[in-house]
């Protein structure tokens, strides 16, 4: 690398930090029955930002067993940041390195769905909550997810109807439905043997349920995409070595047939795991973070403001 570059992404670093504030670590769970004091949901906030300030929950990867939080949480945060969106990192639960190298959880429950779509949207419940807070429209909050964490963000928006703090005794006077959703190289299918990610299917279901077939349906998202999905981003890499593309393509046809709005970007070369990096990927792959800006200003965010407009109406007619 030469000296041109380092002084390039050293610039480009403190661009980044200077669009940030980054606020403490929330315990999302402080307060409730739930015993996950490690599930954390850190905001960053932009300067300046105001009440229309779109937000975005960010659900990094890492198989369901570790995450990625430096590329695909920190620093995506902090890009988002300079484009004027405000973010929250979730560190969400997951199954853990121990749970990876033995097979523990054939014997304890371990972590497990729906641990982790119940800090999805415990986190989507608190964002919407404080909005006055952090200066951000609740009627523009979405998640973005990663690997992983791309199915997580999916499936916030899939069982969304569901509410999975009832349990304890949760009941939100907020919407848990995101307003949109952006997954990056996702892993969709629990059950197409073609496409599978082993690893993530292990994480989340744990020993016993990655055989289970109902289990494994009941979580593979391109057979459960609701009539009312919010709108949806797609991108993935035809090289990925680790996600197979075919879980995009399962995504995008299942949204297509339900006519759910989406964008589905396929790239040539990319990889996987390149988040918000300068470095990382290819340069074609990089360019998905202006495709993402575009799509949200000019064809998410609008169908978000009609939805609300509609709804509003009903509600005066009432």
């Amino acid at each position: 690398m030469n000296v041109r570059k380092y002084l390039f992404i050293l610039l480009l670093i403190v661009a980044l930090t200077a669009h940030a504030q980054q606020q403490a670590p929330l315990k999302i769970w402080t307060g409730t029955a739930e015993r996950a004091s490690n599930v954390t949901l850190t905001p960053y906030i932009p300067k300046g930002a105001t009440a229309n300030c779109p937000a975005v929950i960010v659900c990094p990867g890492g198989s369901y067993h570790w995450l990625d939080t430096r590329t695909e949480g920190e620093g995506v945060a902090k890009w988002l940041n300079s484009q004027g969106i405000a973010a929250f990192v979730l560190r969400y639960r997951v199954a853990g390195v121990w749970a990876f190298i033995s097979h523990y959880r054939l014997f304890v429950r371990g972590r497990r769905q729906p641990d982790m779509l119940r800090d999805v949207q415990r986190s989507i419940q608190l964002v919407r909550e404080g909005a006055t807070t952090w200066s951000i429209n609740p009627q523009a909050v979405g998640v973005m997810g990663f690997s992983a964490g791309g199915h997580l963000a999916v499936a916030s928006a899939t069982y969304a109807s569901t509410n999975y703090l009832s349990p304890l005794g949760i009941v939100p006077k907020v919407s848990v439905r995101p307003d949109f959703v952006a997954a990056l190289y996702p892993v969709v299918t629990l059950t197409d043997k073609r496409y599978v990610h082993r690893r993530s299917r292990k994480g989340i279901l744990g020993e016993w349920g990655k055989c289970n077939k109902k289990l494994k349906d009941s979580l593979s998202l391109e057979r459960h995409v609701p009539t009312n999905c919010p709108p949806v981003f797609i991108v993935h890499c035809d090289d990925d070595p680790i996600v197979s593309p075919g879980n995009s393509r399962l995504l995008d046809s299942a949204l297509t047939s339900r006519r759910i709005p989406h964008q589905y970007i396929r790239y040539t070369t990319g990889g996987h795991g390149f988040g918000a990096s300068e470095v990382k990927g290819s340069a074609q792959s990089r360019r998905w973070r202006e495709a993402f800006v575009s799509w949200l200003n000019n064809s998410a965010l609008p169908l978000v403001r009609d939805t609300a407009d509609r709804q509003n109406k009903k509600i005066e007619k009432l």
